[in-house]
């Protein structure tokens, strides 16, 4: 009777065992299903930035600064002036090049003046060699007439017919009407010489027409230059961002190239987040990713996959690895993948350039 009782009690006792056994294999079955099923679909890892544009504020031209009218960490928008420098010496060299260049059309103006003078003479020229022709064609009718007057009083004087007096004028007739065709056919020549010389004249001032013309375009580059210079003493942001690394003061003498300051557009960024090799097969463009803050461990940013970089970070590194050189030892890379904030993250404005933060790309 006492053995019975006690197996009773031996099996009252193995029953709780029992289920709380198969509670606890239950749940193991449950976290472990559930770790898989992240694990599958879900990639993360902790190795990730917030990155941003950083618009490096250079000196164009060497100066004294004479104004900064930002601060470290202001917000500025873009196209607000930032510094100032000394724009006198500036300001001479633009007087300097529009005086010359004023020059250079004065000297243009003249020369064609001369060209259009030059051009009306040639015209004038041609003008009085049609006149001389229209002369020679005249002496030379004249002549003609004059050679035959001077046969038909030959043979009339011949025959007795007329006086000696009478044949002498008309020999005195043709010896004027030679005489005057020669002196035309000599000013036709003298005309067509001097229209050379005319041509040539006009040629000459054409191309002193076009360097002066070459001059000036030469004068108004170095005027635009000197403009473009002058506008380079007022320093403007390139964007809309916040003040940083500001190492410029008042009175400071600045040279060609010389970062005085840096503007970072907040407005602009996006997650750089270093992946191993190992979890890039399942992460894809478009894929929806939310992102944990270090800075504010409370709230979920969210963002999309934009694009994964064309190599390992230790490839694109000052000194890349040489592989083929010593002892090779095999180590997991990280690939560098770029994801884009949302909308909503943008608006927050509460994210800076080099925080940490830990990306979960959903990848199913």
């Amino acid at each position: 009777m006492e053995e019975s009782l006690n197996a009773v009690r031996n099996e009252k006792k193995k029953k709780p065992l029992i289920m709380g056994t198969i509670v606890g294999c239950i749940l193991i079955i449950l976290i472990v299903t559930g770790y898989l099923y992240y694990r599958a679909t879900r990639v993360s890892t902790d190795d990730a930035f917030v990155e941003g544009r950083v618009h490096t504020i250079a000196s164009k031209i060497a100066g004294t600064v004479t104004a900064v009218l930002v601060t470290d960490n202001q917000a500025v928008k873009k196209g607000d002036i930032l510094v100032e420098i000394d724009e006198v010496d500036y300001d001479i060299r633009v007087k300097e090049a529009t005086t010359a260049l004023d020059t250079e059309k004065t000297r243009l103006i003249e020369a064609e003046s001369r060209r259009d003078a030059a051009i009306k003479q040639v015209e004038e020229v041609r003008a009085a060699i049609n006149a001389a022709r229209a002369t020679e064609e005249l002496q030379e009718a004249h002549a003609r007439q004059a050679r035959i007057d001077m046969k038909r009083a030959e043979n009339l004087f011949r025959n007795e017919a007329i006086s000696r007096e009478r044949f002498e004028k008309a020999k005195t007739a043709l010896d004027v009407a030679e005489a005057q065709l020669r002196a035309s056919r000599e000013q036709v020549k003298r005309l067509e010489a001097s229209l050379g010389a005319q041509v040539s004249m006009v040629k000459q001032a054409e191309a002193v027409v076009r360097t002066q013309s070459a001059a000036i375009k030469q004068r108004k580059t170095l005027v635009e230059a000197a403009d473009l210079n002058k506008s380079y003493t007022k320093i403007t942001a390139p964007a809309d961002g916040y003040v940083t690394k500001k190492s410029v003061e008042v009175g400071n003498q600045v040279h060609t190239g010389q970062p005085l300051l840096a503007v970072v557009a907040l407005d602009d960024l996006w997650v750089v987040a270093n992946y191993k090799e190992t979890q890039l097969e399942k992460i894809k463009p478009g894929q929806k990713v939310k992102i944990v803050v270090d800075a504010y461990p409370g709230k979920k940013f969210g963002g999309e996959v934009e694009s994964i970089m064309a190599g390992t970070g230790a490839t694109f590194s000052l000194f890349p690895p040489e592989n083929a050189t010593g002892n090779y030892v095999k180590v997991v890379q990280r690939i560098p993948v770029k994801i884009r904030l949302d909308n909503e993250a943008k608006k927050e404005n509460i994210l800076r350039i080099g925080m940490s933060v830990v990306p979960t790309v959903y990848v199913r």
